[in-house]
């Protein structure tokens, strides 16, 4: 193995001394490179003014940054939140003054309440009937039991039962009217089972004159065919009975003791002589205003609230 090697290593000289040879006996050729000569001049390098000399000078690098979106910053729903406190407001407006008529109304209601009982004129005059609208009046004749209505379901203390509408024909040659004159339970509904609510002879009745009742949309149509009356249409049950469409509700102060016997007795028990229109007006202001106070204040939020979705920031210059 040692001869090997060593011959190896003798053919590596061999071949290195060659090469060195062959090199050193070729001529080296030189060729200079010329390059043309700068011109000297005398004259100052004219010197160029970049924008950072002026000491005035605003990088965009020296501005915050901004976060700046891309597209709409809001949708159509701003509106519609901006639209919502305005209708608020106008509706909270809007029940101040009803609530200015209703008090009016009621105040006047009042005052006529407070008046002594006026004795009914032989002849009424329907469209006259609004301006003694909660008037208490007095008119005497006889009830015409046969041409009585029940108007009903209509619910007291949690009872079912009816309202008794009977025609007045009076006997002083006037006009025959329409007496509301109270609640009976359902279970008395048919005469014979009430023989005490059906006074022989003249009558005396007080109460108070109402202008007609308006029938609402949840309200079925009257059938009096069948003898169903769901609401007191007078212009109709005037019609039916042959008198004038003027509405009486008798009124009565009874003790607790007079009710439980006059319910047991099937004797109507009619309304007290007090104003009952309902005047919920200043609940309305308070909720419509505080609506348009809470919307007011979403919208407010929510218009300087930056955008959720992709925005970027970004050195923005303002001065150029």
């Amino acid at each position: 193995m040692k001869l090997v090697g060593e011959l190896f290593r003798s053919l590596q000289r061999q071949r290195t001394t060659n090469f060195l040879r062959s090199r050193v006996s070729k001529p080296f050729a030189y060729t200079p490179t010329v390059r043309p000569c700068r011109t000297i001049t005398s004259s100052p390098r004219r010197s160029v003014k970049q924008a950072a000399d002026d000491p005035s000078f605003s990088s965009i690098v020296d501005n915050p940054p901004e976060l700046v979106r891309s597209g709409r910053r809001h949708g159509p729903g701003l509106i519609i939140l901006a639209i919502i406190p305005l209708t608020a407001f106008v509706l909270g407006s809007w029940q101040v003054q009803r609530l200015k008529w209703k008090t009016d109304l009621i105040a006047k209601c009042e005052d006529r309440l407070s008046r002594p009982p006026l004795p009914l004129p032989p002849q009424i005059d329907p469209s006259a009937v609004a301006d003694f609208d909660y008037r208490r009046v007095l008119a005497t004749g006889r009830f015409r039991y046969d041409r009585e209505m029940l108007i009903g379901p209509r619910m007291r203390d949690g009872e079912a039962g009816y309202m008794v509408v009977t025609p007045l024909e009076r006997d002083d040659g006037g006009s025959t009217v329409l007496v509301n004159r109270g609640w009976i339970a359902k279970d008395k509904g048919d005469q014979q089972a009430r023989p005490d609510s059906l006074p022989t002879g003249e009558v005396r009745v007080e109460g108070l004159l109402r202008e007609p009742w308006k029938k609402n949309m949840f309200t079925p149509d009257n059938r009096p065919d069948k003898g169903e009356f769901y609401f007191p249409d007078v212009e109709q049950m005037a019609s039916l009975t042959g008198s004038q469409p003027v509405w009486i509700e008798q009124t009565m102060h009874p003790s607790i003791l007079q009710v439980y016997d006059y319910v047991d007795r099937g004797i109507p028990i009619g309304r007290p002589a007090e104003v009952n229109l309902r005047n919920n007006h200043a609940q309305y202001i308070f909720t419509w205003y505080g609506l348009a106070v809470a919307t007011s204040i979403m919208f407010y939020m929510v218009a300087k609230k930056p955008p959720t979705d992709v925005a970027r920031r970004v050195r923005m210059n303002k001065t150029w």
